[in-house]
């Protein structure tokens, strides 16, 4: 393809999807249709084409979302917030991100205000699914760091690995909705932390214990073990290091270990 013919090309289609998912878009003045075709009318087939395909894209990334809503009202929600908001890549999967957020502003969605969260997580499941593949550091690997080098560890994440905070149970919101069968209600109304994963190549969420995210979040951004865990007993005092480190191994958190002092 010449760099005129291309030239060419990218203008079109520059003035041709602008309005494919705004309605009041008028047709940009170099379309036209053959000998008796409408071009308003062939335009709205397009414009319905790409506006129902985003829709789709969204049902499919956050399935466990439309489930609590309910169909009708999940593809109402997610056409206002396809309308205000174009896709920027052309992968679908991609689509969606700040969904969530739109969730939160969304006028009709106020009265479920754990939704959001449910859907970051769903969202970060979808991230990990699609994470690069690494190995992930073994128990034996940790186990053979010398005690006094401990304090000092620095822990690298699996590129899978994702944290969603909430006030809202949202984990066990999300996971009894990701699932087919009856939804059981609610033990609890407790915040939830969770972790996502995927260890074995499965993607796997799991809540937090106290204390557990301020940890790993503390890991994740470089920080010592031995800082990271002060940290975490700072803000849950009952805080399991032991315990949480080897559900973090189990769970395939990271992938290296620094060991240098």
């Amino acid at each position: 393809m010449s760099r005129t013919k291309g030239s060419v090309m990218y203008e079109y289609a520059k003035a041709f999807s602008p309005g494919l998912i705004k309605p009041d878009y008028p047709v940009p003045e170099n379309i036209t249709a053959g000998a008796g075709k409408g071009v308003q009318k062939r335009y709205n087939v397009y414009r319905n084409n790409v506006t129902v395909s985003l829709i789709d894209a969204m049902a499919a990334i956050y399935p466990a979302v439309q489930r609590i809503t309910g169909t009708e009202f999940f593809r109402a929600m997610a056409r206002f917030y396809v309308r205000a908001t174009p896709p920027v890549s052309p992968l679908l999967f991609e689509y969606g991100r700040d969904f969530p957020a739109f969730i939160e502003s969304y006028e009709f969605a106020q009265g479920m205000p754990w939704l959001a969260d449910t859907a970051r997580i769903e969202r970060a499941w979808l991230d990990a699914y699609h994470a690069a593949d690494e190995p992930v550091l073994t128990a034996q690997e940790l186990a053979a760091v010398p005690a006094e080098a401990l304090a000092q560890l620095r822990f690298c994440a699996h590129p899978a690995t994702r944290i969603v905070r909430s006030v809202y149970p949202a984990v066990a919101i999300f996971v009894m909705n990701k699932r087919d069968g009856p939804v059981s209600p609610l033990r609890s109304g407790a915040a939830e932390d969770a972790l996502i994963t995927r260890p074995q190549q499965d993607v796997m969420v799991s809540r937090l214990p106290a204390g557990g995210a301020v940890f790993l979040l503390a890991l994740l951004e470089g920080m010592p073990l031995g800082m990271a865990a002060d940290t975490a007993f700072e803000h849950a005092p009952d805080f399991d290091l032991s315990a949480n480190l080897a559900d973090m191994i189990t769970l395939g958190v990271f992938t290296t270990i620094d060991t240098e002092i």
